[in-house]
């Protein structure tokens, strides 16, 4: 399985519908991969608060209609990274869009942990209450966004629901960058799991991003890396090495915890 990685920049002085743009041509650059994944709020940036409601969306807006063309015409599963989404309602989410080969909007997932504590995303959004997996050939995706990625429960939740691959965008600043690569392998070793951390370069709102997008094996091995500049990491995963993993190691047979009936010793 060829997963693609697009750690995109986002600068300020790019506007949303020429980043949409941008990001279409590279996911079509991507041909011949299986997967392709974009980061957190790409289209807006992360901490671009103050503009949040003006560039809210539906699920079935702009940013889907581009990216839905670019899967189609490459022929790959999309996870175009996560839009500002707005309800019915008029609620807004941090909201995963993954599209089929034939660019069809399969599955949605609505970030459940929001940052910003009493400010920014945590008080301008929704919070999501839902696992999401996607079952793709040969193996499960996993959803979940940036700070996600700090409470391990999710993760034991996907992988009790089938993940293999846990697959996490981000808009991740670089101050806090040690973080999200120590994080990034503490997933995939406690799961025995591949993860998939798509990060953006750039600038969000004056807030410096981390880029290193990052692709981790079920042993915790980095695969891939990226820098801090815009970049496409492409990697060849085995989905196999999950079962492997788990059978030589079956760590997670030993779980006494967090489980509705725990084992008998």
């Amino acid at each position: 399985m060829r997963a693609s990685l697009i750690q995109i920049a986002v600068e300020p002085d790019e506007s949303v519908e020429a980043r949409r743009g941008r990001a279409a041509a590279l996911v079509r650059e991507q041909r011949g991969a299986d997967l392709v994944v974009l980061p957190e709020l790409w289209p807006v940036g992360a901490f671009a608060y103050e503009s949040f409601a003006a560039e809210a969306e539906t699920t079935d807006g702009p940013t889907f209609e581009a990216m839905s063309g670019a899967a189609s015409d490459a022929g790959v599963w999309l996870h175009a990274g996560s839009i500002v989404e707005r309800d019915a309602d008029g609620t807004l989410y941090n909201t995963s869009l993954v599209l089929s080969p034939a660019g069809e909007l399969v599955r949605t997932y609505r970030k459940i942990h929001r940052f910003g504590f009493d400010r920014g995303e945590a008080t301008l959004m929704g919070a999501g209450d839902e696992l999401v997996t996607v079952a793709l050939p040969g193996t499960t995706l996993g959803l979940a966004t940036c700070y996600d990625l700090r409470f391990p429960e999710l993760f034991r939740g996907l992988i009790d629901a089938g993940a293999e691959l846990l697959v996490v965008p981000a808009g991740w600043p670089a101050r806090r960058r040690a973080h999200w690569t120590l994080l990034a392998q503490a997933r995939a070793v406690e799961n025995q799991a591949y993860v998939l951390a798509c990060s953006t370069a750039g600038t969000h709102a004056g807030v410096e991003q981390s880029g290193h997008s990052i692709v981790v094996d079920p042993w915790g091995e980095v695969l891939a890396e990226a820098g801090t500049a815009e970049e496409v990491l492409t990697v060849d995963l085995d989905p196999g090495k999950v079962a492997a993993t788990r059978e030589q190691f079956p760590a997670l047979k030993d779980r006494l915890l967090g489980l509705e009936t725990p084992p008998r010793r």
